[in-house]
């Protein structure tokens, strides 16, 4: 599958299906700790749960994260962002007694359009885990939800 990034310039339209990455600072593995990657999980679960998003799939990775969502009518995706990532971080810098950036500035996002497939992209999504070798079944890995699923 290949994806058109979005950069500068971006438009959020509410209602609109989105497909996030964030990746940490220095692709440090963040996630591998357990704690930590429920505190990305809870986060992504209060997001939904507020009803700023409306979360399709997401897998939390050792070091980046996926997530399909579609955006609410109250915040724009670059404030959900930043919100996601700024509350994750001071959790994590919390747990793991320590200061600093836990998380890359930026993030990607693709603008999912009407005629791609939402349940293939969140299979995709999904079997990160699968594809970086770290399980060998989906259900395996404790970090990743999808609607469909």
């Amino acid at each position: 599958m290949v994806y058109a990034w979005l950069h500068q310039g971006r438009v959020s339209i509410p209602g609109q299906i989105y497909f996030l990455t964030a990746v940490t600072q220095d692709r440090e593995p963040f996630f591998r700790d357990f704690c930590n990657a429920r505190v990305a999980v809870n986060e992504l679960r209060r997001l939904h749960e507020c009803g700023l998003v409306r979360s399709l799939a997401w897998v939390v990775m050792p070091d980046h994260l996926h997530w399909l969502m579609g955006l609410g009518h109250t915040h724009s995706i670059s404030v959900v962002a930043k919100m996601m990532k700024a509350r994750t971080a001071q959790a994590i810098n919390r747990n793991m007694n320590r200061h600093g950036q836990v998380w890359q500035r930026a993030f990607h996002e693709h603008a999912v359009r009407a005629e791609e497939d939402i349940v293939g992209i969140a299979r995709y999504i999904v079997a990160n885990p699968l594809r970086a070798g770290i399980v060998k079944r989906v259900g395996d890995y404790s970090h990743w939800d999808a609607a469909w699923l």
